[in-house]
């Protein structure tokens, strides 16, 4: 086998995470799909795998390895398509991720402009309120909030987030409004855990961080409970912006305690592929940038 069909090996090898049913799938006997892996890491004189009776995983070098000739791999497939004229246009599946409540209420509109913008597209929309490998999971773009550690990954800020203390006006009518966050003692506090996994959330005054420790009367696991909880006067929560925007708005949520609030979080959208990103990829990235970057819920300064 040449090198680039040894990397193309190597690359089904970590999708399947097995020699033998990357040979099935490329039709190929285990016994060369071993030596392509030998070749390829005698070459690089780096160790790819760790295997075991059972197991194959990624060493690091491997993984970054992926990254790179996944990279490359796309890249020449797209432009012997493009030479060939077999597509000038987006086409295949775009898999997109965001934590749940953003995702429903901000990117499930850009995905239906974006089906509606290119019909040849499938879009997979994966919502869950914990960070995503890209690279393990086989995302193509994520939304993440807060600030970024991975440094292999290709980030486009769109905005920021503020962290809001609120509650439903009729609440506030029986309890009254809590001047500072020492205050909250004295109040019903519902507790997404999600955003919190401890007990305190921390404020903000003359530039020092001010922790407080809570003492939740309603624990919910979900922000969607949480935030329902609160508009039906249960309590007083803490949600971020794009979460609680809309009810700031309707007059269904008041915010307080906004003197003592935390700096803003980042929003960014990630991905793997820089500005070599393929047409799909780049056509969404594009169309995303554009309507997060306008969008209230997420550049909420001033607001609430």
């Amino acid at each position: 086998m040449d090198k680039l069909q040894n990397i193309k090996v190597f690359i089904e090898v970590a999708k399947q995470q097995s020699f033998s049913d990357a040979a099935d799938t490329l039709g190929l006997s285990a016994p060369a799909v071993t030596r392509a892996i030998a070749a390829l890491e005698n070459g690089l004189k780096v160790k790819l795998f760790n295997r075991t009776t059972r197991l194959v995983r990624l060493t690091d070098a491997g993984t970054h390895f992926l990254r790179d000739v996944t990279r490359i791999v796309e890249e020449l497939d797209e432009a012997e398509a493009a030479a060939a004229g077999v597509y000038s246009k987006p086409t295949g599946m775009l898999t997109v991720t965001a934590p749940v409540l953003f995702g429903q209420k901000h990117i499930m509109p850009i995905v239906t402009e974006y089906l509606a913008l290119h019909p040849d597209v499938s879009v997979k929309a994966m919502f869950f309120d914990r960070v995503s490998s890209l690279l393990e999971e086989e995302m193509d773009i994520a939304i993440r909030i807060g600030h970024l550690k991975d440094s292999s990954l290709y980030a486009i800020q769109v905005g920021e987030v503020r962290r809001i203390v609120c509650g439903a006006p009729d609440y506030f009518a029986r309890k009254g409004l809590p001047v500072c966050p020492s205050e909250l003692a004295n109040h019903d506090i519902i507790f997404p855990m999600t955003f919190d996994n401890i007990n305190v959330w921390h404020f903000q005054r003359e530039g020092k961080k001010e922790p407080i420790k809570i003492a939740p009367r309603l624990y919910c696991n979900q922000n969607t409970a949480a935030l329902e909880a609160a508009v039906n006067g249960h309590g007083i929560t803490r949600l971020v912006s794009y979460q609680v925007g809309e009810e700031l708005e309707k007059g269904t949520l008041k915010s307080v305690l906004t003197g003592f609030e935390e700096a803003p979080l980042p929003v960014h959208l990630i991905h793997l592929e820089g500005r070599r990103a393929n047409i799909k990829v780049r056509s969404f990235i594009d169309l995303a940038v554009e309507r997060l970057r306008t969008n209230p819920f997420i550049n909420p300064q001033g607001k609430f």
